[in-house]
């Protein structure tokens, strides 16, 4: 689907946000009486949508320890599938699912309006210390939780150590500034030798903002203030804009394609500033370059610093009008923070969670894809440096489609600026925003 389409798609789909809060109430904390609680003779089913499928894993073990609860984990397709099915289910009354995955960015669109569950009837604060700040932030919408991190992506560098030596470079940059003189130099090889792509990636360009202290949403309750023009914000877009206009950039190869694939094997693209996550993903798309590549931090924008940013990740929350509440988050806590956790970590889940990231087990486990590299400690260090404070707008599910049509021409021709690209796409947020009730300025 293109993006434009997705654009019209997803307004379509958000439009109704504040006319549905009205019929979000459900069964409140009770969720419908003593079988929520699974307690009892009485059974109960949990249906739990989630494209997450170390999710599934963790029911053998739930239902073992609570013979009263069924639960049936239901893939509902792609984030912005899922979203749209489950406003759609609200606003009928019915087919409302009991436990729902949301990305982070998508926790304040249901919050705001009194779609998801507060979770703090459930004593969740007490959770608090088993997460890292970062992913504990990004569950918390007016200083309430409405959702349990469930894997995490701190921003990292990973790096094709071999192309990097085969440039003349020894060690991962450490600095923005080094990694501007290692891109000169791996461009220097020739061909399609390029130390990273882009044609448009919002969360790549926002997370280094992020990291240079940039932070350009505000949101307050349902009013939302957006500023690109931030000393942190105006650093980071002046830095990639000078990579990408010095040719140093491959703006031909989209993130996730195939060709994507061949350039991450055959070494021509030497780095990657993702989340964690991509440990997982990564050697099955470049299983050529087993041993070659490492994790490193993200480059620093002042030597010695130690910040970070965060790229994805994903939570679950209980929707308002779930049936069955108290069952619900017994699955809920078990699968993010209880006895289902480890089986999820096994099956290569990347989770938040301080009990995981902080053991001897998890840091000294070597990576033989990553040329027996120790990366958990990496990744460890990386999710506990995220800056805090930052916030996305509750209507950035449908901001980020926009934002790809607003790039798209700019990494097609060359014409224009990421600064402009991003005071239009702004000034777009403005005027959705405020058409949906918020006072956005």
């Amino acid at each position: 689907m293109r993006l434009s389409q997705k654009a019209r798609l997803l307004s379509a789909v958000l439009a109704p946000m504040f006319a549905l809060a009205a019929c979000s109430g459900g069964s409140g904390g009770s969720g419908g009486g003593g079988a929520t609680g699974g307690g009892g003779d009485q059974q109960v089913k949990l249906t739990v949508w989630s494209w997450d499928g170390t999710v599934e894993g963790a029911v053998p073990g739930f239902q073992a320890a609570n013979p009263n609860i069924k639960v049936e984990v239901v893939n509902a397709g792609s984030s912005q599938d899922e979203y749209k099915a489950l406003d759609n289910a609200i606003q009928a009354g019915s087919g409302v699912p009991d436990v729902v995955m949301f990305e982070y960015f998508a926790v304040p669109y249901f919050a705001i309006p009194g779609k998801l569950a507060d979770l703090g009837k459930y004593g969740v604060e007490n959770f608090k210390k088993d997460y890292v700040p970062g992913a504990w932030s990004d569950v918390t919408v007016n200083g309430k939780v409405y959702a349990l991190p469930s894997d995490y992506g701190p921003s990292a560098l990973f790096y094709n150590a071999a192309t990097l030596k085969k440039a003349g470079i020894d060690k991962a940059p450490a600095t923005w500034d080094e990694y501007y003189e290692a891109a000169k130099k791996v461009r220097a090889l020739g061909g399609d030798y390029y130390i990273a792509q882009d044609t448009g990636d919002i969360f790549f360009l926002l997370s280094l903002i992020w990291q240079a202290g940039g932070r350009p949403f505000k949101v307050n309750g349902n009013k939302v203030h957006i500023d690109f023009t931030d000393e942190g914000t105006t650093r980071a877009v002046a830095f990639w804009q000078k990579m990408l206009d010095e040719g140093l950039i491959n703006t031909k190869i989209t993130g996730w394609s195939d060709d994507w694939n061949r350039t991450l094997n055959d070494g021509t693209l030497a780095t990657q500033t993702m989340g964690g996550w991509l440990t997982s993903t990564l050697p099955e798309r470049a299983p050529k370059a087993a041993g070659d590549f490492r994790v490193a931090l993200m480059p620093q924008w002042k030597q010695g610093d130690k910040v970070g940013a965060a790229n994805g990740g994903s939570s679950f929350g209980i929707p308002a009008a779930a049936e069955h509440q108290d069952a619900a988050f017994k699955f809920l806590e078990y699968f993010t923070h209880g006895g289902g956790l480890s089986s999820r970590v096994d099956a290569g889940a990347f989770v938040p969670n301080t009990s995981v990231l902080d053991s001897q087990a998890f840091q000294s486990k070597a990576n033989q894809y990553f040329g027996a590299q120790k990366v958990g400690a990496v990744l460890a260090e990386a999710s506990e440096i995220v800056g805090s404070g930052w916030q996305y707008p509750p209507f950035f599910e449908w901001a980020r489609s926009v934002y790809g049509d607003l790039a798209s021409p700019y990494y097609t021709t060359g014409k224009g600026s990421l600064a402009g690209i991003l005071e239009q796409w702004k000034q777009r947020c403005i005027q959705y925003g405020n058409e949906q009730g918020f006072q956005v300025d």
